[in-house]
């Protein structure tokens, strides 16, 4: 796998004494070493969404790691939330709690920095190792998306805050333990604390090895529609019964025809049935949606609830939905393009290439724009193949990507760059 250096500094941009003092003391504050020890032993912890064991201790070690910073640390539980189940009731979803750090709650200008402990690893997942493939290249669970991120949040904010301008800016610090999942037990959270900030940085791996940048994003959203049609016998009375499976094979067929330019379904999962010689009563239809615009995220919801009227009295069945868009389409305005472009000068400071280009994921960034707040939600480490056994991270954008938020963070607090 190719690495990606830092430029040397023959290919940096000629800059003013001042700036270059700047640049130079955040580089010499920043401890690739200690970089990489971190996101290796947070890596060795498995903390998978659905482990809660392992989320508790990965929050034990953040929570240490995180009281370096001037201000205050603590473990917030997890909002309650509801699934459901194959057998389409509500059950309750636990989940571990998330990570707050306030500094500075009373500055006038207040950032948001936020990331993800878990993984889509669970417990009895087999990629579990880290491992080294080359010098300049880390294989292990989580490594990109997004430990490494998180150390990348905790030495950039050491940093900075050694900066002679550090005072003058506040920010929140949240890392959550839900994100692969949607961040259903965190939505809130994230919403009380985006209020009042005049930014936010998003710690997501960047979209390309590169260290592309993702720019504007789609949305998402995931739905289960019960279906209790009534049951009979196959070859007494199958006239009495009403076949669940035949309308959720309906409403699947309806979901498709609702596909456009600006939103994409899934149609993911039927569940239910029953024995063949029984009309089945019962079917979970489960499908993601992703809206490109606010326009057709509203609109989807009107046709979803027309779709389920409508089958609902063609096959005389119940049907319930619940579910619904819960990271909304994130476009760029020019708040949150001069964020961007912000990033991109202080990466050319320090010898880095920072592009970007739109996304088809999604991730908090969504949630933090959706409260109306300037966000940059790839500022994580380079790396690739996230969400498999083959997920790898490039070591020196451990530090690199680090001195890229500490400098962007040191023009921020000065009040200039928005």
């Amino acid at each position: 796998m190719a690495s990606y250096p830092l430029l040397g500094k023959a290919d940096r941009p000629l800059l003013g004494a001042r700036a270059m003092i700047e640049r130079e003391a955040i580089l010499s504050r920043i401890d690739a070493d200690a970089m990489l020890r971190e996101t290796c032993d947070w890596a060795a912890i498995n903390s998978g969404t659905g482990n809660l064991a392992g989320l508790a201790e990965l929050a034990g070690e953040l929570s240490h790691a995180f009281s370096t910073l001037p201000g205050d640390v603590q473990l917030v539980d997890p909002a309650p939330t509801i699934a459901i189940d194959a057998a389409g009731r509500e059950i309750e979803k636990t989940h571990g709690r998330h990570l707050v750090v306030r500094v500075r709650p009373n500055a006038e200008r207040r950032l948001l920095l936020t990331g993800h402990m878990d993984t889509v690893f669970p417990a009895d997942h087999p990629f579990q190792a880290v491992t080294r493939i080359d010098a300049d290249t880390l294989n292990g669970p989580g490594t990109a998306d997004m430990k490494g991120g998180i150390a990348v949040i905790l030495h950039a904010l050491s940093a900075f805050e050694a900066m002679p301008g550090a005072a003058r800016m506040g920010y929140d610090v949240m890392i959550n333990s839900d994100e692969e999942t949607g961040s259903l037990s965190s939505s809130a959270l994230i919403a009380e604390l985006a209020q009042g900030k005049f930014a936010a940085l998003t710690y997501e791996p960047s979209a390309l090895p590169d260290g592309t940048l993702a720019h504007a994003r789609g949305g998402t959203g995931n739905y289960s529609v019960v279906i209790r049609g009534r049951s009979a016998h196959a070859g007494r009375n199958p006239g009495d019964g009403r076949n669940a499976i035949v309308a959720a094979a309906a409403l699947v067929i309806g979901l498709t025809r609702l596909q456009a330019e600006d939103i994409t379904i899934n149609p993911a999962r039927i569940e239910g049935g029953s024995a063949n010689n029984v009309v089945p009563d019962l079917a979970v239809v489960r499908f993601n949606v992703r809206p490109r615009t606010s326009a057709a995220m509203a609109r989807f919801g009107g046709q979803l609830a027309r779709l389920c009227a409508q089958i609902a009295q063609q096959h005389e069945v119940a049907v319930q939905n619940h579910g619904g868009v819960t990271r909304p389409p994130k476009p760029v305005d020019a708040t949150a393009q001069r964020l961007f472009d912000l990033v991109r000068d202080c990466g050319a400071e320090l010898g880095q290439t920072i592009g970007w280009q739109p996304s088809g994921g999604v991730c908090d960034g969504n949630n933090i724009a959706a409260c109306g707040v300037p966000v940059v939600d790839t500022m994580g480490v380079r790396g690739g193949q996230i969400h498999s056994a083959e997920e790898y991270m490039i070591v020196p954008s451990l530090a690199e990507r680090a001195a890229l938020s500490a400098l962007v963070l040191s023009r921020l607090a000065s009040g200039d760059a928005l």
